[in-house]
């Protein structure tokens, strides 16, 4: 099974509270490029129906990035929760070598 997941590039400067109090959780994009990392934001909702679909480290994720013009296939690798709300706080998506 795969998920399919829309994502943008964080904006330059933000910070990550007002982010989150906008409805969006920071991410971050990580193997795509070698070492390189790119910082995402997922819409909350988004993220919400993800984890009831996707498991850490099992589950396919089609990532798509329509801001840079990449899609690929990813797995989440960590998943921070606020520890007071429950609430999802940052993800970690990790793009393998390709197959």
């Amino acid at each position: 099974m795969t998920v399919t997941v829309e994502s943008q590039k964080r904006p330059e400067g933000s910070k990550p509270n007002a982010l989150r109090r906008s409805g969006l959780i920071p991410a971050n994009l990580y193997g795509h490029n070698g070492t390189e990392s790119i910082s995402l934001v997922v819409d909350a909702k988004v993220v919400e129906r993800l984890l009831k679909k996707a498991a850490v480290n099992k589950t396919e994720i089609e990532l798509n990035i329509p801001d840079l013009q990449w899609t690929g296939k990813t797995v989440l690798k960590e998943v921070q929760v606020h520890p007071a709300k429950g609430t999802p706080y940052h993800l970690s998506f990790y793009a393998g070598a390709k197959r």
